[in-house]
C-alpha cells in the first residue's frame, strides 16, 4: 500500500523543512548533481511531483519556461508557493498522485525522492501517466535515497528498475552512489556532444 497523505501532513506539522533540505550539505550537493545531470540548458515545461517545500523547485525554475509542481500535503504546497513567489511562470498545485495527474505535456518530469512512497501498482500507474504526458523529446529524471525507509513499500533499486523497464527509453545519464540513485531517461538518446556537433 502506498504511504497515505496524513504521513506527510504530520511531517510538515510545525516544521517547514522536515528533511533539512536547506541545512544539509548532502541535500545541497544532491540538488547540484541533479541539475548537472540534465542534458539540456533549458526546458519548455517541467513537472515536479512531490515538490515538498520547493527547494529543488526553486533551482529548476530558472531552467524552464513553465514549471508545475505538486504535493499531497497542504503545508508543503503553501511553502513551495512561497519559495517560488519570484517566478511568474511557476505554479504549485495540491494533488495526490498518480490519481490526480495534471493535464498538459511536459518536456521534463522530475521524480525526486517520491516513488518509494508508492506501491508497485501505483508506481506503474504513475509511470504510465508520465509517458502519456511527455513531449516527443521528453525526459524523466529520477533520484532516490538507497537505504530502506521504514514504512515505504519500495527501495530505490526497485523504483529505478521498474522505471527503466516501463519507460523503455534510453538511459542517457546516470550517477550512482552508496546513498542515492540518480538517472535520466530521454526519448531522444542523442548525446550532448553529438547535439553540439562535437562528434
Amino acid at each position: 500500500m502506498s504511504v497515505a497523505t496524513p504521513y506527510f501532513d504530520q511531517l510538515f506539522a510545525g516544521n517547514d523543512d522536515p528533511w533539512a533540505f536547506r541545512q544539509r550539505w548532502y541535500e545541497r550537493r544532491k540538488r547540484a548533481l541533479t541539475l548537472a545531470l540534465l542534458t539540456r540548458p533549458r526546458y519548455a515545461s517541467v513537472f515536479e511531483p512531490g515538490c515538498a517545500n520547493g527547494e529543488l523547485s526553486f533551482e529548476l525554475a530558472p531552467r524552464c519556461d513553465r514549471l508545475l509542481c505538486c504535493d499531497t500535503a497542504s503545508a508543503a504546497v503553501a511553502l513551495a508557493r512561497s519559495r517560488l513567489l519570484g517566478f511568474a511562470h511557476a505554479q504549485v498545485q495540491q494533488g495526490r498522485l498518480p490519481e490526480q495527474w495534471p493535464t498538459g505535456e511536459f518536456e521534463l518530469i522530475v521524480l525526486s525522492e517520491l516513488c518509494y512512497y508508492l506501491d508497485a501498482d501505483d508506481l506503474r500507474h504513475l509511470i504510465d501517466r508520465a509517458l502519456n504526458s511527455l513531449t516527443a523529446n521528453g525526459q524523466v529524471l529520477a533520484c532516490h535515497w538507497r537505504p530502506a525507509i521504514e514504512g515505504c513499500p519500495q527501495t530505490a533499486e526497485q523504483v529505478h528498475g521498474l522505471l527503466h523497464e516501463r519507460l523503455a527509453m534510453p538511459l542517457v545519464a546516470t550517477h550512482h552512489e552508496p546513498d542515492f540513485l540518480l538517472d535520466l531517461w530521454s526519448r531522444d538518446g542523442t548525446s550532448v556532444a553529438t547535439l553540439e556537433g562535437l562528434r
